[in-house]
């Protein structure tokens, strides 16, 4: 039914625009600085967009049309949608074959046109500069280079997979040399730009520094729920899709070790929980070696099921949803299946729709009602993109559903409309997400339902997206006196414990030492010292196994007008509470999955 931050400790020191603000303004939001925003985030959070290879043909939706419109400078990362996978080399590869249909339709399928063939007029160009018939790259390829060169801090990635070109990860993640061999010849064709000759076009080199990093768009390991033909191993797709992601990792980083430049991966995580426990998607040890995840926030209902309208992308749970119980999905749901299992929220992003699915034959306007078959589409029946239906009969919204709705007495859409996006937006701030994604960016081309989302973000306290800092100088408290140089640190003691390290990255149950004391994360942390930070609680001395002997902070009173980030604590009702994310206005203890958390 479903389709289509890793912190980094290498070469520099990555702390978050919320753990600064917990540092220098005592847990308020209002504390960090606005220059905080660091590239490829805006104003701390990310903005990705998804731009369909295919898109240049009968859509005619060209990159230009991105930058025309300014939707170009709102966007943190755009993912070029799709690349695949040889069913005989298991490589990544382009070339120029139709997609086929039916179980092996994918094999060998490719648009090596669009990639990098096509060639561009001033006019459609988004330098305004015509392509000349003997450069070896143009193409969308090109036209990326040159959005990029016109906004340097937005980030190009390729994606890899999607629901029609995920049939061969399985077989390429199943053994330690097969992964090895898929992972390089991703690097070299898409990071390195060492393309195929085509027509007078590519060659080695010819689109290097058009990708800055890699999207794995895996649908979906372990699970049958991916597109006719897909090969799935049940049994061992979670944990070979777990080392492909370290082995992309290990290898992005060993290139960009040569190249002094750090390269993203990221991925697009399902909502359905069969679908994540089938891949171990929301497994923490996988982001690890993600820099983000974005969760798919649509597709929860749709034409294939023609008699029932329902929605596709509701923010929570609808109480009048009529299915069974295993098919009822929500956004809030989705996500929480990812930070109950100890991912940050910072690492997630929410997928947003710029289309609309729907149902025709349906005289009610309210939702989960009766209807005669799927409505017609554009270019997929019971599919539009948002822009064909936006203005189509009368708009519902139902903001104790977060779910927004069209309707002209026969046709019913389900979609994001602005009130709808807007209010998911508020929601990425007020449970500290790490921002949005969009599928797709030819859905709306003048950019003004991006720009329900952009206009909270940029208005919001400074989001959690990670800021380089600089190692020399890493940030301090100004409330505490430095640390006389001369003065020996204290040691750790004799601790199976190994030392806290400022640049790790540890997981709820990962241990450390420090002062002497021994340390217990409560959750993802970094950067965060123990005996500053809720994060950590102390679990006894060094060689003693006793909880130490230490005296109280004085913990401030929660007030409903305070912003608050993760890990500042508050006194409430005679019980001390940590902020599990940035909230404000929500009193503590009233939700157990609330962003509050006893002490």
């Amino acid at each position: 039914m479903f389709r289509a931050v890793r912190v980094r400790s290498g070469r520099r020191l990555i702390v978050s625009a919320l753990a600064i603000a917990a540092m220098v303004g005592g847990g308020v939001l209002a504390a960090v600085p606005a220059a905080a925003d660091p590239p490829s985030s805006l104003n701390g959070y990310r903005n990705v967009g998804y731009f369909a290879q295919w898109g240049v043909y009968a859509r005619d939706f060209r990159l230009k049309q991105l930058q025309d419109s300014g939707s170009a400078a709102d966007l943190t990362h755009i993912n070029y949608a799709f690349g695949n996978i040889d069913n005989q080399s298991l490589e990544c590869f382009i070339a120029n074959k139709a997609q086929g249909e039916g179980p092996s339709g994918s094999d060998g399928a490719g648009d090596a046109y669009a990639d990098f063939g096509m060639g561009y007029t001033a006019a459609n160009s988004v330098s305004g500069t015509a392509d000349t018939w003997d450069q070896p790259l143009a193409g969308s390829f090109n036209q990326l280079k040159q959005l990029k060169q016109l906004h340097p801090d937005l980030t190009p990635m390729i994606s890899l997979g999607g629901w029609t070109w995920s049939k061969n990860f399985s077989s390429a993640a199943a053994t330690d040399a097969s992964r090895k061999k898929l992972v390089s010849s991703c690097i070299d064709l898409y990071i390195k730009g060492n393309l195929p000759t085509i027509d007078g076009r590519g060659g080695p080199g010819a689109a290097a520094g058009v990708f800055e990093g890699i999207d794995i768009d895996w649908e979906w390991p372990g699970s049958p729920n991916g597109n006719v033909g897909n090969v799935v191993d049940a049994a061992n797709d979670r944990n070979n899709f777990k080392l492909l992601l370290k082995e992309f990792r290990t290898q992005l980083d060993a290139y960009g070790a040569t190249t002094g430049k750090e390269y993203t991966l990221s991925a697009f995580l399902p909502a359905n929980p069969v679908d994540i426990r089938s891949g171990g998607w929301n497994d923490p040890e996988i982001f690890r070696y993600l820099d983000f995840g974005n969760v798919q926030g649509y597709d929860f209902w749709g034409g294939w099921a023609p008699s029932l309208t329902g929605h596709q992308g509701n923010l929570f749970d609808d109480p009048r949803d009529t299915r069974p119980a295993g098919q009822r999905f929500s956004v809030q749901a989705a996500v929480e299946q990812y930070t109950d299992a100890g991912i940050a929220p910072a690492q997630l992003g929410l997928g947003l729709a710029m289309y609309g699915r729907g149902w025709q034959g349906a005289s009610s306007s309210a939702a989960w009602g009766a209807a005669s078959g799927t409505a017609p589409g554009k270019y997929e029946a019971g599919n539009n993109n948002y822009d064909d239906i936006r203005s189509l009969g009368t708009d519902y919204f139902d903001a104790s559903v977060g779910a927004a709705w069209r309707h002209d007495g026969s046709q019913w859409w389900s979609y994001d409309s602005p009130r709808s996006v807007d209010q998911k937006a508020k929601w990425i701030v007020s449970t500290g997400l790490g921002g949005a994604m969009w599928w797709d960016l030819s859905g709306n081309r003048d950019g003004s339902l991006m720009d329900s989302v952009t206009g909270v973000l940029r208005t919001a306290p400074t989001g959690p997206v990670t800021v380089p800092v600089d190692p020399e100088e890493p940030p301090v408290d100004p409330e505490e006196p430095p640390v006389d140089p001369e003065e020996p640190p204290v040691e750790p003691g004799t601790c199976s414990a190994p030392p806290w390290d400022q640049a790790a990255i540890y997981l709820k149950g990962d241990v450390a030492s420090a002062g002497g004391i021994r340390y217990t994360a409560k959750w993802w942390t970094k950067g965060e010292q123990p005996a500053t930070s809720a994060v950590w609680e102390a679990a006894g001395s060094c060689g003693t196994g006793q909880p130490p002997t230490t005296t109280p902070p004085t913990v401030a009173a929660w007030s409903a007008g305070t912003a608050y980030v993760a890990g500042a604590q508050v006194a409430y009702g005679g019980s001390i509470f940590v902020a599990r994310w940035w909230t404000q206005g929500d009193a503590p203890g009233s939700s157990e999955w609330g962003p509050w958390a006893r002490a």
